[in-house]
């Protein structure tokens, strides 16, 4: 049921609202509120990939990655843990977004079990990376590196990680003040990948 002091959110306005820099986070207490961090914080897409230490690893043990063969699996799996802004409300718009091509996920398998993922909105060549998930040692590092190189061969232009914190910055993410991210987002949101 949506609270009275809020319009009812659509997929159509969290295209909207990630199109003009804005992204959801939910809380038991204030339910959804809308973030715009400045600065904010990205990953270059040429500097992400594994290095030959993590490709050995999963060479060795075998990992196998994916994109989009479960994506509600995923979501749910980044939202199991004891504190999370993934609400109910956040994982069904994710899902609606998900049917439309406006969110993908990426998984690792050891095997037949999902051992990691993560799930992110796209418009145009803007992906903006929500959540990640890990069952088994670089479970997620695995899916995030096979992400990276799916979205390079298409030519996406942006990969937004919204905040820095320990692990992002482990991954290469970098600040960059707001005006200068929504120039980039401007630019990347208006040029269509190759798929």
């Amino acid at each position: 049921m949506a609270r009275k002091d809020r319009p009812v959110i659509t997929a159509a306005l969290l295209l909207q609202a990630y199109a003009n820099g804005f992204f959801p986070m939910a809380d038991e207490v204030h339910g959804i509120q809308w973030h715009n961090p400045d600065p904010r914080a990205i990953i270059p897409l040429d500097q992400l990939q594994a290095n030959a230490r993590l490709a050995r690893f999963l060479r060795n043990n075998r990992y196998r990655c994916t994109i989009d063969t479960c994506f509600e699996r995923v979501i749910r799996a980044c939202a199991h843990r004891p504190s999370t802004w993934i609400s109910e409300e956040i994982i069904q718009l994710y899902i609606d977004l998900h049917r439309t091509g406006h969110a993908i996920s990426a998984e690792t398998w050891k095997d037949d079990e999902l051992i990691g993922g993560l799930y992110g909105v796209t418009i145009g060549s803007a992906f903006f990376g929500e959540s990640m998930f890990s069952a088994r040692t670089n479970g997620s590092r695995a899916a995030l590196y096979h992400l990276a190189a799916y979205l390079r061969k298409a030519g996406y232009r942006l990969f937004d990680t919204q905040y820095v914190n320990d692990h992002t910055r482990s991954l290469g993410a970098i600040e960059i003040p707001r005006v200068e991210y929504q120039r980039t987002l401007a630019e990347a949101i208006n040029i269509q990948p190759i798929h």
